[in-house]
């Protein structure tokens, strides 16, 4: 059986930055319709979404289970609506699946389930437990011949549990260098700012201080994800992890760095507020 050709990639960081605001508006519409769910989160990490499925990662929308495709796990599962935003740009789920968000027998729950939509790998939303889960990917796939890579997307307040550290403690050990975790640090959770709830910095420091390659960047910046992500495939010793400075609810200045919108959805006029922001800008 021939393999149909993958996804092509964008390297224009300009055209990654259109797809990423026309997908901020799919987020926005589909929880406004669900009336529930993770604003400020899936808008903080979509353009890390963005950089890994439009630019980085092998994946065939045609056959989800291909067995060459990279995986990603959506650790800070809360944030699905931004995943479900870029698998409908893909052809993953249709139209009508993002219009049910959160409802009854959907395919798109509150948090991923890989049992019941195409394109998930991972059901997640107990956080702590993502990068176990992409570790022991990693270390499955990475003696074999087509050596996909695993990406684990994480919370930077999701670091306060322990099983991360294990995690991390392990990676470093088995040395799984096909795998790279994104922490998606925008500095708040739930209670309020990370660094006054349970302080986890420096982040960075502390990953390189269990054995890995570690960088900090700008988690906004195409141009500074994809130079990340470069970086993180080219290292062969053991595993990276990219630290993602981001703003809470970026790109809707009303959202932006607001605790209150860790989990609330925008009633009618603030989502065409938040629309008519997003049309206009660059």
């Amino acid at each position: 059986m021939v393999t149909p050709p993958e996804t092509p990639r964008i390297r224009d960081p300009l055209l990654l930055a259109g797809h990423a605001r026309q997908l901020r508006r799919s987020i926005l519409k589909m929880i406004h319709t669900a009336k529930s769910g993770h604003t400020g989160s899936s808008l903080s990490c979509i353009d890390i979404l963005v950089a890994l499925y439009f630019a980085e990662m092998r994946h065939l929308p045609i056959n989800p289970e291909w067995s060459g495709r990279d995986r990603l796990v959506l650790s800070k599962g809360h944030a699905a609506p931004a995943l479900y935003a870029i698998l409908h740009h893909f052809g993953y789920i249709s139209a009508n699946d993002l219009g049910r968000l959160r409802q009854l027998e959907s395919i798109l729950q509150g948090h991923p389930d890989s049992r019941r939509c195409p394109g998930i790998e991972a059901s997640t939303g107990s956080l702590g437990q993502g990068l176990s889960i992409a570790h022991g990917m990693a270390l499955a796939l990475r003696d074999g011949p087509k050596q996909p890579r695993i990406y684990a997307v994480l919370g930077d307040g999701e670091l306060q549990e322990g099983q991360i550290w294990e995690a991390v403690m392990s990676a470093a050990h088995y040395a799984t260098s096909n795998l790279c975790a994104i922490v998606d640090a925008n500095g708040l959770q739930i209670d309020g700012p990370v660094h006054e709830v349970m302080r986890v910095s420096p982040i960075a420091d502390k990953f390189r201080a269990f054995g890995w390659n570690a960088t900090e960047i700008d988690g906004h910046d195409f141009s500074a994800l994809l130079a990340a992500l470069d970086g993180a495939r080219e290292h062969t010793e053991g595993p990276t992890a990219i630290i993602a400075k981001t703003i809470k609810g970026k790109g809707v200045s009303f959202c932006e760095n607001r605790v209150e919108w860790h989990g609330k959805a925008p009633n009618a006029e603030e989502l065409a507020n938040a629309l008519a922001e997003l049309e206009g800008g660059q």
